[in-house]
């Protein structure tokens, strides 16, 4: 059966069964109450208010869209978008749902069990998020798959879906980056700095907020980006095995057509095996579980793969291929795990000794310097794969690397989850050993936040080269003798720009971030002055109002870097021509994946480096260092959780849509 070829849409059913019970599991969890159900309430609430209108915006993008498609492309891929979008939207909004069901119940089982129980519902909630990727991936593109294969004209409708969901993604990431960061850095400024109180304190107006921002930014935003990835890097890999024309019999062809979906299918088999040995490992430390739970998940995933590529007769090429993708990502987690969690985190500590310019510049440096393995490593990658297995090795191996993306993405939902809980728990006075369990979740989850982001660049990195090629092949089908060679004019005119557009976007979404920031402090300053009894504890503040704030600002704000993104492919192919595009979506590439390692590890460094003071070194909390830390991670806020991840987007956005108007330049 799993070599069939409907067996995609099979195992992916088989993942949602899986899904559904775990979230059943989590619900079945102590929920709370008293207060701590009336906070929980209020996070789920702000969440989903946020998310119903992010998507009735998203509507009306997806309609245009979707009429222009029908009109200036045709109807399949017209209706293969509507069906990406619908599955990147529905797999955000599980997603949320349960991360804001599961923060208060992790909360609980920290206060009445023990931290190994409270390490199982967290995680248990964020791989809702993952298996729910990973399985509606499989169900929608492999049933378009299976009614497009035999078309060569529908078969190529299939990059709508991946147009739709990086649609859906981009507006996600950029939304829920403004909304989060808004409300952190405005509670933050105010809460912390100018009136000396702890994070998560009731009486600060910006908490609810805060705490919604984490779900919309890092599981609905941050799921909707994987998803693209992970989508993306199936679709091109289909796109690119179907022009080997002239290098591959028919059944060769027909069968790596195959491959990427039947592979993924392997790695959901494989996640839902990982995410079952993180519970069996759960009375360990929480980092030794889940690295058991993801490691072994890769090692099952490339076992089987040995198996797979060996019962379809392909030459054992194409397996190595998929274990060098799958190396890169251990690679690249690794490397961001050093770099937010290891020596650069006391170093930027101790630098907060001699204040906030220091922390600045050291956090900087540290973002800087993380980008030269992974850029190495991924360099690596490129010339193993193409030499193993040619262009198609490129989309292959970034199959590899997403093929686990169900437990990838659970240990990064974990963090939200986690962090919510521990804000739950101090707004509701749970005890001093309840924080102690959930700040040990919390730490562990800013790491796992971070490495998720890191295996987030890298793998949009090789998911939008591996489109980038199938622009390429597509062309050199309708255009004699193309090329993107140096020497041509237009080729460098695109590199340019394209390495303009990720310092542009940054801009745009980091002067929104500070923007809608400034709308947060002045209304958290306003209650703090106007509410008598607020300070003293004994009045309650307007969360509602903050939250309006917060969305309001971030659906004002994400449009027009949204419009950026999309409209910027479309422009310069049909002024300048394919050899721009080509060398847009190189210069895109570089630098957005320079400038993301960058802004997302210094964000993470210094997010650390606050938290390392805070446990009581050099100084403890309100401490000079202390201080200065909080300044240092206020700037980082907006780079690892707003323009950073989003350029991850903003890359894949633009080769996608690259792709689809390929034929036509």
């Amino acid at each position: 059966m799993i070599y069939s070829e409907f067996s995609a849409v099979i195992i992916g059913v088989f993942g949602l069964v899986i899904t559904w019970l775990v979230y059943r599991m989590v619900c079945k969890q102590n929920g709370g109450d008293g207060v701590a159900r009336e906070i929980a309430e209020a996070i789920h609430s702000g969440a989903m208010v946020f998310i119903r209108q992010e998507y009735a915006i998203l509507f009306v993008f997806v309609l245009l869209l979707t009429f222009i498609l029908s009109v200036f492309i045709d109807i399949y891929t017209a209706l293969a978008f509507v069906v990406g979008a619908g599955c990147s939207g529905l797999a955000g909004f599980i997603g949320m749902h349960t991360a804001t069901r599961a923060n208060v119940r992790t909360a609980f089982a920290a206060k009445e069990k023990t931290a190994a129980d409270a390490l199982s519902v967290a995680f248990f909630g964020g791989s809702v998020m993952g298996m729910t990727i990973a399985s509606i991936g499989l169900i929608g593109l492999g049933l378009l798959f299976y009614f497009y294969k035999h078309d060569p004209q529908t078969l190529f409708a299939l990059n709508g879906f991946g147009m739709g969901a990086s649609v859906v993604a981009l507006f996600a990431r950029v939304g829920g980056g403004i909304y989060t960061k808004s409300a952190d850095v405005g509670a933050d400024l105010v809460g912390k700095v100018e009136k000396g109180i702890p994070e998560d304190d009731p009486r600060n107006p910006g908490v609810i907020a805060d705490n919604v921002g984490d779900n919309v930014g890092d599981v609905a935003g941050m799921g909707a980006d994987i998803f693209e990835s992970y989508c993306s890097s199936i679709i091109a890999t289909i796109a690119i095995a179907a022009t080997l024309t002239t290098l591959a019999s028919d059944e060769i062809r027909q069968t790596l057509m195959m491959l990427p979906l039947t592979l993924s299918a392997t790695g959901l088999v494989s996640s839902v095996l990982g995410i079952g040995l993180v519970r069996v490992f759960s009375d360990r430390a929480p980092a030794v579980a889940l690295r058991i739970g993801v490691l072994s998940a890769v090692i099952i995933f490339v076992t089987l793969a040995w198996i797979v590529v060996n019962q379809l007769n392909l030459d054992v090429a194409y397996w190595y291929t998929l274990l060098v993708g799958a190396l890169g990502s251990v690679i690249i987690g690794s490397v961001t795990d050093y770099y937010t969690e290891q020596t650069p985190v006391r170093r930027i500590a101790k630098a907060g000794q001699t204040g906030p310019a220091t922390v600045i510049i050291s956090g900087i440096a540290v973002g800087m310097q993380s980008v030269a393995v992974p850029v190495i490593a991924l360099g690596g990658v490129i010339i193993l794969a193409t030499n193993l297995t040619g262009l198609y090795g490129v989309a292959l191996a970034a199959v590899g690397m997403l093929a686990t993306v169900g437990i990838i993405m659970a240990i990064d939902a974990y963090g939200p989850i986690a962090d919510n809980a521990g804000g739950i728990a101090e707004m509701a006075g749970m005890g001093e050993r309840t924080r102690a369990i959930t700040d040990q979740l919390d730490q562990l989850g800013n790491t796992t936040a971070a490495v998720g982001k890191g295996f987030a660049i890298g793998a949009a990195a090789l998911a939008a080269l591996a489109v980038i090629s199938a622009f390429v092949a597509n062309v050199s089908i309708h255009t004699e003798n193309f090329s993107l060679s140096l020497d041509q004019p237009l080729v460098l005119v695109g590199l340019f720009l394209g390495g303009m557009l990720p310092f542009l976007f940054s801009s745009m979404t980091m002067t929104a971030v500070g923007d809608a920031a400034g709308e947060m402090i002045v209304e958290i300053r306003r209650q703090f002055h106007e509410i008598t009894g607020l300070m003293e504890g004994t009045a309650k503040p307007d969360y509602e109002r903050c939250t309006a704030i917060a969305t309001n600002a971030a659906l004002k704000r994400m449009v027009i870097p949204g419009l950026l993104a999309i409209t910027s492919p479309i422009v310069v192919g049909f002024s300048l021509g394919p050899e721009a595009v080509g060398g847009l979506l190189a210069g895109s590439l570089l630098a957005g994946m320079l400038l993301a390692i960058t802004l997302s590890n210094a964000g993470a460094v210094w997010d650390n480096a606050k938290k390392y003071i805070e446990k009581g070194n050099l100084g403890g909390k309100f401490s000079d260092a202390h201080n200065a830390a909080v300044v240092g991670d206020t700037v980082g806020d907006p780079f690892k959780d707003t323009s950073g991840p989003a350029l991850n987007i903003l890359i894949k956005v633009l080769a996608m849509i690259s792709l689809i108007i390929a034929p036509f330049l």
